[in-house]
Parts: C-alpha cells; sequence; structure tokens
C-alpha cells in the first residue's frame, strides 16, 4: 500500500506557494543515503522522475539486500557537489508498477541538487487524450443525452481534490472517477466553461490536471473534464484507474460523469 506523510500546508495562497506547486517532469541522476550514515554505507543511485522547488519524485532500484526505503526515513540526497537533508513523505507500493518510486521533501533552506534545471523549465502538461480519432469519438459523443458504448466506465471513489482558478483555491472531494472525468463535490462551485488546474488525491497518489467544468450538480457538484494531464502523471492516473477497477464492484444504473451517461460501478478509495 502506498504510504505518506503530510507535507507543509500550502495556505495561505502566495506567489511561493504556487511556485512550491510546480513540478517537472525530469530524469536526473542522483544518489542518496540514510541520514547520518554516509561513509558508513554505499549510497544508492536514484533518478528524478520529477522535479519541485522544495522537493522531488524519485524512482530506484535497490540492490539485493539493500533496505528499502520507508515514509518518515531522513536521507541526504546528492548530485555533483550539491547535498539536501530530505525526509521521505511517499512510496510506492512495492507490488505495484509505482514499485521503486518514493517522494522526498527538503526538511531544511539548503540549496536543492536540482534548482538550476528547474529554474530552466516549466512544468509542462500533455492532451489527456492523445489519439485524433479518439478525440473527435469523444466530442462527438460527449452530449448528455446521447449513449456512448465506446465511453469509458465511471466509478464511485472516494478521495480529495484541490481545485485551483488562476489565485483561488478551492478545496472538495472526489465522488466519481472516469478516464476522461470527475465529479467533484465542493462549497465553492465554479460556473460551466470554467478552465481550471486540478490537483486530485487518491489512495495517496497525487495527480496535477488541466480541466473544465461541463455541468452543475444540484449546486452541490461539478461534472468536470480533464484537457490535459502534467507530464509524468499519466501513469499515476493510469494506476489510481487500475486500482478502483480492481476492487469489488457493482454494476448500478447509469448516472452522469463528465457530462455522459454511462455505466457506474463501485469502489472506495
Amino acid at each position: 500500500m502506498e504510504n505518506k506523510v503530510n507535507s507543509p500546508s500550502l495556505d495561505p495562497l502566495t506567489d511561493a506557494d504556487l511556485q512550491r506547486d510546480k513540478h517537472v517532469h525530469l530524469a536526473l541522476p542522483v544518489r542518496w543515503s540514510l541520514a547520518g550514515q554516509e561513509g558508513r554505507a554505499p549510497s544508492e543511485m536514484s533518478c528524478t522522475y520529477d522535479i519541485q522547488p522544495r522537493g522531488a519524485r524519485l524512482l530506484s532500484t535497490w540492490p539485493s539486500g539493500s533496505r528499502a526505503i520507508r515514509v518518515g526515513d531522513l536521507i541526504t540526497v546528492e548530485r555533483g557537489r550539491s547535498k539536501a537533508m530530505c525526509q521521505v513523505v511517499w512510496a510506492g507500493d512495492p507490488a505495484s508498477p509505482l514499485r521503486g518510486q518514493f517522494a522526498v521533501h527538503s526538511i531544511d533552506d539548503s540549496k536543492m541538487p536540482w534548482d538550476e534545471e528547474l529554474r530552466e523549465m516549466e512544468e509542462q502538461y500533455q492532451p489527456v487524450i492523445l489519439d485524433e480519432g479518439q478525440r473527435r469519438a469523444w466530442a462527438k459523443g460527449f452530449g448528455r443525452g446521447e449513449q456512448n458504448r465506446r465511453r469509458r466506465p465511471r466509478f464511485f471513489v472516494e478521495g480529495e481534490a484541490e481545485v485551483i482558478d488562476g489565485r483561488q483555491r478551492v478545496e472538495g472531494k472526489v465522488e466519481q472517477i472516469s478516464e476522461f472525468g470527475a465529479r467533484i463535490a465542493a462549497r465553492d462551485l465554479l460556473t460551466p466553461g470554467t478552465d481550471f488546474r486540478l490537483m486530485l488525491n487518491l489512495f495517496d497518489i497525487s495527480v496535477a490536471l488541466k480541466a473544465k467544468v461541463k455541468y452543475l450538480v444540484d449546486n452541490l457538484g461539478m461534472g468536470v473534464e480533464f484537457q490535459e494531464i502534467r507530464l509524468g502523471d499519466r501513469p499515476l492516473l493510469d494506476h489510481v484507474l487500475s486500482r478502483v477497477r480492481a476492487r469489488r464492484v457493482e454494476e448500478l444504473a447509469p448516472v452522469d460523469v463528465d457530462g455522459v451517461p454511462g455505466p457506474l460501478v463501485a469502489a472506495v478509495g
């Protein structure tokens, strides 16, 4: 099972917080070692999966007999002559495709080993629907009154969502999800047609997307369509969906999620 510890709160929202939220998908070789064991135990080689100003997600293959990293561990991350003290805040399920991935966050104000690369790059996104034929079929079948058998199944799920519209941040709950959209319950709703940035947290996995509000649900929730996904996050979304599909499900009557009627199955995050 994935594990995590809470990272520092980003409220109230400031320019620094907005920057701290950004992740850049970039592979950089780094070394890490458990804090206090430098010189007594060999460093582990790893590679960044994505980076941010105060942390990173790393991908590591531990040698046989090596101690697997655990949430809460304090480690030293090094690249060249630069090093930083970090805490492990998340670790992927060793029995899943996320095996070997873990996330770290700096515990002090020291310079991170990837600061220079981060300054040269911006957070990048790619379309959720990559195939043009699939995109045309999606657009044609998006009407709420049409049945579209090509649409992906929708699932009940419990998770957290952060809706970021400019400098405004709204916290909500994910109630339903599909490959291309979700239904989100929130106290403060955006109007249909609004484009926004969306952070999902399901099964302790965070996924960043750009989305659009398609419709409101009795002033209690929003049906949203995924437009783009942060580069590097597609495998995370696929893993979340595979976890949901693997749960024991129950076929229910068709309901609306991301604007299109379709079969809904039950799952709990």
